[in-house]
Parts: C-alpha cells; structure tokens; sequence
C-alpha cells in the first residue's frame, strides 16, 4: 500500500489504511453453484490436493482432458487416485468467492503463466485504476491481497475513487430505490461528451454528485464551455471558407499582440493539463481548458472579430487554426467525440484519438501574460462605468482615465483597450482624484469655539479657493492659510464628489473613469455605428447570406443622414455595398415597396431600399 499513489491522499492511511489494519484471513471458498470451482480434490483419508492446471490434473487422471469445461457439474465428475494414499479423491463441491477472480484479472485475463507472457509482464503493474469508493474493501482489496500473494508486488501504480451519483436525501443511486438516473435519456437530451465533461469539470472525481441537480449541471457546463468552443469553431471554419483560406504546413510567426498572447495562453494550457492528468488531476486540467476556451472566444475572437472580417489577416486563420487544433487534441480524453469532429473537419489526419499529445514550445510569456490580465481588468472596469453611467456601447466617447498601479501597459495593449472601450484617447492617471470634485468645509464644531465670529471669514474663503488645490496642501503641509488663520486638516471636512461628466468604476486600487462629454462629431460617429447595427441586422431580415455583396438607397432624418454623409464610405464597407445612396424621400428611386424597409436609428425612422449586388 505504501508504494500505490492515492486520489484522493486521505484514503491511503485512511479509509483503506484502517481496513487492511484491521483486516482477517479471508475465507475464499462459497457453498455455491455458479463460479470459479475450487481447485482442490480430497481423498476419504482427508488428503488435499490442490490442481494447478489442466495439464497437471490431466497427468493424475490418465486422460485427455484438453476439452474439459473447468465449471460444474463437469469438473465435479473428475476422480483420480490420492497421490498420497491411492484411494479416489474427488473435489471439493465450494466454488471460488468472485472478489478472488477480480483480484486475479491482471494475470488471469492474458491466460498467465500458461501463454501471454510478454504481454502480462510490460502490462504489469497498471499505471492507475479507477472505480468507486466502496472499492477500498472489495476490487481494490483483492486485487492487492492476490497480486501481493503471487507476485509480491502492488498490481496498480496509482487509484482513482470515484464518488457515487446519490439521490436529494444522499441515498446512493439503487435500482431497488427507484432513484436511478436512466443514462439513455442523459445520452439522448445533452450526449455522452456533455456529461463527461460536467463529470470532469464541475469537482474532483471523488465528490459525491447530486442526481436531481445533475442535468442542470450538464446543461450549465456544456453551454459554458463546448457549445463555446463550438461557437468559436463554426466562426473559424465560416470565415477561413470565405477568405478561401487553407491551412499550411509552414511554423507560426506571430507578430500582432492578440496572437502571441492566445499562443502564450495555449502553452500555458498544455503545460498545465499535461502536468495535471499525470497526475490524475482531471478537474484542474479541466478547468485550465475551460478558461482557455472562454479566453479564446470572449477575448481573442472578440478583438480579433475584424482581421478575419475585413482585413482577411492569414496569421489570424492560421493562429485560430492552431489554437483548435490543438484544443481539440487537449480535449480528447474528456469529449472524445466532440474532439474527433473538431479534429476530422479542420485537418486531414485519421482521427485526434491517434494523433499525438500536443507538446510545449516555449511560446508561454509572462510578461505578456501579466500585460493583458491588466487590460481585461481594465477593460471590465470600463465596460461597469458604461453600464452605470447608461452609455450605450457603441457611442464614442473623448477619453478614459487608468489607474492601474504596478502594470505596464505598452501601446500595443493599450490600441486594445482604446478600442474595445471605444474610446478616443487614454490618459492614465495617479489617483481618482483626478475625477473628484473635492471641497473644503470648517469643522464648526473645532473652528467655532477657537475664532468665533471669524469662521465664517474662513468659511467664506474655503467657498472661494480650489477645492482639489486646498486638498492637496493639507495632504501635503497639514494645514493651510485662509482669512489670517491657519486652519489645520482637522478643522476641516474634505468632501469628495464625482465629476459629473465622468463615469467611475474601481475595484482594489484600480480604476477607469469615461469621459461622457460628447460632441456633435461623436454623437455622429455613435449615429454611424447605430446604424450599422440596424443595417446587418436587415442584412437577415432580408434572407442574404452573410457574403453577399448589396445595393443600398436610405431616406433618413438629419442625424442618420449626418452619420451617412460623414461616415458613408466606412457603413458601406461594414454592411458590404457595393453601393450606398441616401436620397430624399420615399419615391421612384426607392425601389418597389417589397424592397423597402423601415427601421429605427437613435429615435429618427430611417427608409432602406436593399438589393443584392
């Protein structure tokens, strides 16, 4: 037992520790029918003799016995003379308990010692077995009791315990019951992959699992993660046939942030489930997996949705490409079909089950790593101010204020945070004072009783000075002069009031303040960016595939038709016209009535004629 790795530790002296302490001899004989016979014939003398193969009980009968059924009643009609004494022995009628054949499968299964040799010995011992936890005093016992007897030596290197599915009251799962799960209606509602991966993925193998909240935990976990991973691969596959893009054989030179950072996180990734399954951590890879997923789709995709879309970047298909590949191949010993139908569409090997297990290729960088950790900090506390200020996503704004102490931020990191806050410009900044609106008041209570009637001098004075000027003297000096007096920092109040034209949002020390003051050019831009919104979802309305080049002809009112004479170049590249025309009211020029449209931009009705190119 001491030389065998145990999940969870606590069983090795525990659980098991305590049985094989406390453990008896073990009557292996049964008064049974059915089972392994017991290989020992006694003569009426109460001479034993117990029979090591078909050939040794052959020799003592005298006879071909080479198609013997080794079962009753046909080995029970076996007699031979006591090597002993001469008379007839006959076997013992009890059969073999079935925890002794369990315990002999590692040798047993390849038939050994009689033939299977060379495989038994480089199979032996197993690397690990898995079962459940009431193991610990039957397979895993007999396995260790009858391997320890004949060979000396533990048959397994490493358990695995598994928890059992148990019931609302914490019944295990019993046919007698009726508290069973049906597994064909689990296969058949959410698939085989959906709850091996839930098993994996939602606690450690040996945690009991709840049945009555087991199919939302499926349903939770598959939508998280592999209808994710689906969505992201649907996205590859769609936008790579549209660029006509074909995977090469050549290595990857990443040059744009995004793809050395994803690059950096999939490294990562596959050190760390490597790392994890040897040691027979299945949820900690899971969850490195999961992670990698969501960052894949929720952050990469997310910023890099144009360089597939418009710029038609191979370094971004061939980056993405690598990134589902190799996913998939991570992913094989949880989803295993899911993993072979990623694999089969996006290469042209036999199957991921046969590839090999991806390696690490020193891409993984820490630096760059810590950098965009502190983007999408940053970039969550910018997206909360908007929520809070009501700013809607796609207006425009001046600027944003970074308070983020201790990370550098270099410009490529900071091109995407501009962007995904959209935002104009970053200033960062030493402290949220700089969106403060500071004042500075007498403490009556510490002033009155020392100047009298002269507060209100000083009162007076306080009202007329620079808030943030006086608050930065006291922080400095500890006092300040007002009126002839000195007034020290506690015989004032400073009072801290957001500005009005930003939106804040901090979290441990750091900070994103919007600036929410607009323009008529931004106001313009955001009308634009409404717009094109409106316009692609038209685009389906209409029935048009998501290639399809169009025709557009639009009546607006004057802020959509402002957005359209100063942004129409950029629209028409967003929703693909070959073609954008704005004209004034509904005419011939319209087009017939079944291709018009009539939707809503910021308020203002707006008129589209739409046609295929």
């Amino acid at each position: 037992n001491e030389n065998i790795g145990w999940h969870p530790e606590h069983l090795k002296h525990g659980r098991f520790g305590n049985w094989l302490e406390g453990n008896v001899d073990w009557a292996l004989s049964r008064d049974r029918y059915w089972g392994t016979p017991l290989p020992i014939w006694r003569c009426a003398q109460g001479h034993d003799t117990c029979i090591g193969s078909v050939a040794e009980l052959a020799e003592l009968t005298g006879t071909d016995l080479s198609d013997l059924d080794l079962h009753r009643p046909y080995v029970d009609a076996v007699r031979f003379a006591c090597p002993r004494c001469g008379r007839s022995a006959r076997r013992l009628l009890p059969v073999l308990d079935a925890w002794f054949d369990s315990g002999s499968m590692p040798s047993a299964q390849h038939h050994y010692p009689f033939e299977g040799t060379d495989t038994f010995e480089e199979a032996f011992p197993a690397d690990f077995i898995c079962e459940a936890i009431d193991q610990t005093r039957g397979w895993f016992y007999s396995l260790l009791a009858v391997n320890t007897l004949v060979f000396d030596s533990t048959p397994f290197r490493n358990v695995v315990c598994l928890g059992h599915i148990v019931d609302a009251d914490g019944l295990k799962m019993s046919k007698s019951k009726g508290n069973v799960i049906d597994p064909w209606h689990i296969f058949s509602t959410f698939g085989a992959d959906a709850l091996r991966w839930n098993f994996f993925s939602a606690g450690q193998p040996w945690a009991p699992r709840r049945a009555d909240v087991l199919e939302d935990g499926i349903r939770e976990s598959a939508r998280r993660t592999l209808i994710t991973l689906w969505n992201v691969f649907s996205f590859h596959v769609t936008y790579a046939d549209l660029d006509r893009w074909i995977p090469g054989a050549e290595p990857l030179k990443p040059t744009h942030v995004l793809d050395r950072w994803v690059l950096s996180e999939l490294d990562d990734t596959v050190r760390t489930v490597t790392d994890s399954l040897d040691q027979f951590d299945g949820l900690t890879a899971a969850a490195r997996l999961e992670t990698l997923i969501d960052d894949v789709s929720n952050w990469y995709v997310r910023r890099s949705r144009q360089r597939f879309w418009k710029a038609s970047d191979p370094a971004a298909h061939a980056t993405l490409q690598h990134v589902l590949v190799t996913t998939s191949r991570l992913l094989a010993p949880f989803c295993p079909f899911l993993a072979e139908e990623l694999h089969a569409t996006l290469t042209d090997d036999e199957s991921v089950h046969l590839a090999d297990w991806p390696d690490v290729v020193g891409d993984s960088d820490s630096a760059l790593a810590a950098r965009m950790a502190a983007v999408r900090r940053l970039v969550t506390l910018g997206r909360a101010a908007r929520t809070d200020a009501k700013a809607k996503t796609r207006q425009p704004l001046r600027r944003a204020l970074l308070l983020h102490p201790g990370a550098e931020l270099d410009d490529e990191v900071r091109a995407e945070i501009a962007a995904e806050l959209n935002v104009k410009a970053l200033e960062d900044v030493d402290s949220v004072s700089d969106v403060m609106t500071w004042t500075v008041v007498p403490n009556f209570r510490v002033l009155g009783p020392r100047l009298g009637s002269q507060v209100n001098d000083v009162k007076a004075a306080l009202a007329a000075a620079d808030g943030s000027e006086l608050k930065r003297r006291l922080d400095v000096d500890g006092w300040v002069e007002l009126a002839g007096h000195r007034i020290g920092r506690d015989e004032v109040e400073v009072r801290a009031q957001r500005h009005a034209a930003f939106a804040l949002a901090e979290d441990g020390g750091w900070a994103v303040a919007l600036d929410l003051e607009l323009d008529d050019e931004l106001r313009t831009e955001g009308t634009a960016r409404n717009l094109v919104r409106a316009l692609n979802d038209l685009r389906k309305v209409a029935g048009l595939a998501i290639a399809d080049r169009i025709r557009l002809r639009i009546t607006a009112g004057p802020g959509a038709a402002a957005a359209l004479h100063a942004h129409g170049a950029w629209i028409g590249e967003e929703v693909l016209a070959v073609s954008l025309e704005v004209v004034d009211g509904i005419g011939d020029r319209m087009g017939a009535a079944a291709d018009r449209y009539q939707i809503e931009v910021d308020g203002e009705p707006v008129v589209v004629m739409i046609r295929p190119a």
